[in-house]
């Protein structure tokens, strides 16, 4: 066991007391604002895509009290619907989404409050009520997480992950910036891992930050990765995971039990001849590996391995595709990982293998854009990867939700669900493009219409050049 972490172990309130009573709300244990409790609206005559993947369904009512769905029905039916005090609000000819979920962002590293809280209004005014946040400075993320739960300011409700790396992984400059003020590899919610790390202490340290669930990230052997997730699962928290941690490959990964694997260019590293020994060596996946002619077989096996641990894949593909794209105007730039047509390939094979996919970015936008990176991913899933509108729909609300292991309380229209959903002028399923026609979204019973976004500046995101 690491000594530090001894001592760590019995001053844990007194080093994460801050996290956990900034990020105290995001449990979902914490209460909404007092006034929304006695608010019941009628949203009426909408046709409702639930997020289940089931074929709309026209002229129904939701009726809304404080922060939850009380009842969905067809119009006019729903008890209580009349009562004194019920505010209607006329959605016929309108279409209503399940909130949006980008299941992989970034949004303080290094922490810059004034230019996460622009990003998270442009994501809220375009319908995305829940993102997953993948690796930051959790001392900042909490505090925007409880300011977003108590609705201080717009934005998704934030569900966020504690790392774990191997010590060579604390050499990154974005660990110092990420942790700032304390020694790489000692924080909380970023800790080396080794094979003398007492598990049992490092995963309540990170418990203790409100973390939903620990990030394995890099530089780790197969047996660390399989022991970190079974210590965290028997503390009761979620693991997600690169789809290689390197050296461990991704079959590795994928039996160790992970939660959700993040990036599916990553999955062809299977295939190489012989595994990058760490996450620092970004040697791309050869392409020519891959089969030439239909599926890869071994790429199958590793959805088949998905699928019987009930793997989630958090893809990121449109990242790939649109800087592959750039490439070609900027040919001075360093390749990713995979190529867009292997990223596209490898995403549709497990899409038609039936294996979940979420829709995260790792990608925030530059300045200039007025729509949130989430719907790249989902014209990516719609256009690239071929995915019916429907399933796309899907994929970005109630698989994202269960990613982020909050499927109890959103990811699709139902009663006792969070009043989490956006209301469209145009049908999304007819084309996906028209999730660009949202009139309002409600996150947790308040409404924010597209009307009043005040959209993102420059100064706001600082040197972002984009």
């Amino acid at each position: 066991m690491h000594r530090p972490y001894r001592s760590a172990f019995h001053r844990m309130a007194a080093l994460t007391l801050a996290l956990s009573a900034s990020a105290a709300y995001c449990a979902g244990g914490g209460p909404s604002k007092p006034s929304a409790a006695e608010v019941a609206t009628l949203y009426a005559g909408a046709t409702v895509i639930d997020g289940t993947g089931a074929a709309p369904v026209a002229n129904q009512d939701i009726l809304v009290r404080g922060e939850r769905i009380v009842a969905v029905g067809p119009h006019g039916s729903l008890a209580g619907s009349k009562e004194a005090g019920v505010h209607t609000v006329d959605l016929h000819g309108s279409y209503v989404i399940p909130g949006l979920i980008d299941s992989h962002v970034h949004l303080a590293t290094p922490p810059d409050a004034k230019r996460a809280q622009a990003i998270l209004r442009r994501n809220l005014y375009a319908g995305v009520t829940a993102v997953r946040d993948m690796a930051d400075d959790l001392r900042s993320i909490g505090e925007l997480t409880r300011e977003a739960r108590v609705s201080e300011i717009p934005s998704p409700d934030i569900y966020y992950a504690a790392v774990m790396a191997g010590p060579d992984f604390f050499a990154d400059p974005r660990v110092a910036a990420a942790s700032y003020g304390v020694t790489p590899g000692k924080s909380p919610w970023m800790q080396a891992i080794d094979k003398d790390t007492d598990l049992r202490e490092a995963v309540t340290l990170a418990r203790g930050t409100s973390a939903t669930a620990i990030k394995v990230y890099a530089d780790l052997p197969p047996e660390l990765v399989a022991a970190i997730t079974a210590e965290a699962h028997r503390q009761h928290i979620l693991v997600w995971a690169h789809s290689a941690v390197f050296p461990t490959r991704p079959a590795d990964v994928i039996n160790a039990g992970v939660d959700v694997v993040s990036h599916a260019c990553y999955l062809a590293y299977q295939l190489e001849p012989v595994m990058l020994k760490s996450y620092e060596d970004h040697t791309p996946f050869h392409d020519e590996l891959l089969a030439k002619n239909g599926d890869d077989p071994v790429i199958a096996g590793l959805y088949r391995d998905m699928l019987k641990h009930g793997t989630i894949l958090d893809a990121t593909g449109s990242l790939f595709v649109r800087y592959d794209a750039e490439r070609k105007n900027h040919p001075d730039r360093k390749p990713l990982r995979c190529t867009g047509p292997t990223t596209i390939r490898l995403v549709r094979q497990a899409w038609q293998a039936g294996v979940p996919i979420s829709t995260g970015t790792d990608d925030d936008g530059g300045f200039k854009s007025a729509w949130p990176s989430v719907y790249d991913e989902m014209f990516f899933l719609a256009h690239d990867v071929g995915m019916p509108s429907l399933q796309v729909i899907h994929s970005a609300t109630l698989i994202g939700a269960q990613a982020a292991g909050q499927a109890q309380d959103m990811g699709s229209i139902a009663a006792g669900k969070l009043a989490n959903f956006a209301v469209l002028s145009a049908d999304p399923v007819k084309d996906i493009g028209n999730l660009r026609s949202i009139r309002m979204t409600v996150k947790r019973g308040h409404v924010y219409p597209r009307a009043d976004y005040r959209p993102v500046t420059k100064e706001e995101m600082g040197d972002d050049d984009d």
